[in-house]
């Protein structure tokens, strides 16, 4: 995600649309690729990456520049994402699986064509449906997004150490998973 001047961000709070507009566009990109990893659904992934901008939009008044705008985006996504991700596992014995169902749309071909899974993505995929939200949140954020320790501690709001031992409890269940994975082949 690419840094956005503090003199746009301003303009926005004051509510000048165009700058609302620059800021989507340079975040849009992310917060739709973090939501769709995190919930590994294009149609979750899309509603969440509009509830996410109207947080944005809805807090933006609230920014105080004391922490960096994008941690404060991450921040927003990512929680809105597990959010989703938690509310779809209450709901999901009354819905149906509707990633065949609905295509994605309004996104530039390019992020739907690198948002689509290929085979070893697939892989990871399901490695990643077997963690807790808090867990799939840290490992996308650290090992996909790339984020330091330190960024995922100010986006999640949880202690460095926190960060830690999510990453290493993440960790180990994928390892586990892809143990069992390779012994299911055999």
């Amino acid at each position: 995600m690419e840094d956005i001047p503090r003199d746009i961000i301003e303009r926005a709070v004051k509510g000048e649309m165009a700058a609302f507009e620059q800021i989507y566009r340079a975040t849009s990109d992310f917060v739709y690729r973090t939501a769709l990893r995190i919930l590994n659904n294009s149609a979750d992934a899309d509603d969440a990456t509009q509830d996410i901008f109207m947080k944005i939009y809805d807090n933006l008044k609230n920014f105080q520049f004391r922490a960096n705008f994008k941690t404060w985006v991450y921040r927003i996504t990512v929680n809105t994402a597990i959010n989703t991700y938690k509310r779809n596992l209450r709901q999901i014995s009354r819905r149906g699986d509707y990633d065949t169902a609905i295509e994605t749309a309004g996104h530039p071909p390019e992020v739907i064509q690198a948002a689509k899974i290929t085979d070893s993505e697939k892989i990871i995929s399901s490695l990643l449906d077997a963690l807790t939200a808090e867990h799939r949140a840290v490992i996308v954020l650290r090992e996909i997004e790339g984020l330091s320790y330190e960024d995922i501690a100010q986006s999640l709001k949880i202690n460095l150490n926190t960060v830690r031992s999510r990453l290493k409890r993440a960790r180990e269940a994928l390892l586990e998973q892809s143990k069992k994975a390779v012994q299911n082949e055999l």
